[in-house]
Order: C-alpha cells, then sequence, then structure tokens
C-alpha cells in the first residue's frame, strides 16, 4: 500500500536540497504519453520509473528503481549484466508499491526505502528538464537532470534501450 506522505517528503527533501522545481496541476493520468501531453513536453522529457526484481543468486534478490527517459524502455539485459544477475524481471504490483510507496503511474525517480536501489540513465541526469508524476495522479514536478541526479543521487549506468515500435 501507498504511503500518502510520499508527496510531501520529495516536496521537503527538494525545499532543504534548494532545488528549483515547478509544480505542474494536470488531469488525473499515469501513463507516460498521456501526462507527457497534459503537461506541454516530449515524451523524451519524461522520467519513466520501473521497479524490477533483480535475483543475483538462488539466495539473494535485490530491487532496482530503473530510471530511464519516457520514449524508451528498461534495457533488462543490460541490469541483469550490472548486477552480474542469474534473472531480472518487472516486480510485482504489491512489492513495487511497498518499496516505491506510491501507486503505479506515480513511481517518484527517488528512492526513500534502503531496500529499493536506485539507478538512473545517463540520458536522465542529462536532461535541461526533467518531469514526473509527483506521487500523484494530478500534479507532476519538473527540475533539471542535474539537480536531480544531486539530490536523488542514482548509480548512474546505461539501462535504457529504444522503445519497441
Amino acid at each position: 500500500m501507498p504511503d500518502h506522505d510520499t508527496y510531501d517528503r520529495l516536496i521537503s527533501l527538494l525545499d532543504s536540497a534548494s532545488v528549483d522545481y515547478k509544480l505542474i496541476d494536470h488531469e488525473p493520468e499515469g501513463t507516460t504519453e498521456a501526462v507527457s501531453a497534459l503537461r506541454g513536453h516530449a515524451v523524451s522529457e519524461a522520467a519513466k520509473c520501473i521497479v524490477l526484481r533483480v535475483k543475483v543468486d538462488r539466495r539473494t534478490t535485490r530491487h532496482v528503481l530503473a530510471v530511464v527517459p519516457g520514449d524508451r524502455r528498461v534495457d533488462l539485459d543490460a541490469v541483469k549484466t550490472l548486477y552480474a544477475a542469474r534473472y531480472v524481471g518487472f516486480s510485482d504490483a504489491e512489492t513495487a508499491e511497498r518499496l516505491a510507496r506510491a501507486v503505479p503511474g506515480t513511481v517518484l525517480p527517488f528512492s526513500f526505502d534502503p531496500e529499493l536501489e536506485l539507478v538512473a540513465d545517463p540520458a536522465v541526469v542529462a536532461l535541461p528538464r526533467l518531469y514526473f508524476n509527483a506521487a500523484r495522479l494530478d500534479r507532476s514536478l519538473s527540475l533539471s537532470g542535474t539537480d536531480y541526479e544531486r539530490v536523488a543521487q542514482p548509480r548512474v549506468e546505461r539501462v535504457a534501450s529504444p522503445a519497441q515500435a
């Protein structure tokens, strides 16, 4: 179940770090393409946030929050190589909501749970403006990729591949 203070925690974090961000209110929407249109920016400027289950070995499972540009997809093979894992797949909805403290469509490109490792593609941190739902379907946030990297402190690795046509 989502933690309802995730939005407030994000805003407090950004304010305490003196981040220049912009809040954008819009109709409730959680799909990357549709919400990008509502916010008025290219899909490539959105942060697509996917919670993954990474089985390193038979006894060790890690959870990774992969952040890629909205017009790309997570490269599961790249994540598998990155973690020297036996298996990488999408997390089940219940685990994703618990670790991300948000419902699908509102997952932040930040981790507030020590069990959820944050990995962002270099294309994300290179963006002049990065857009994402702010743990709510009806409000988004934009900030610079530089500020995102400084505050979220993701592991920056190539984890995106072109979206399939």
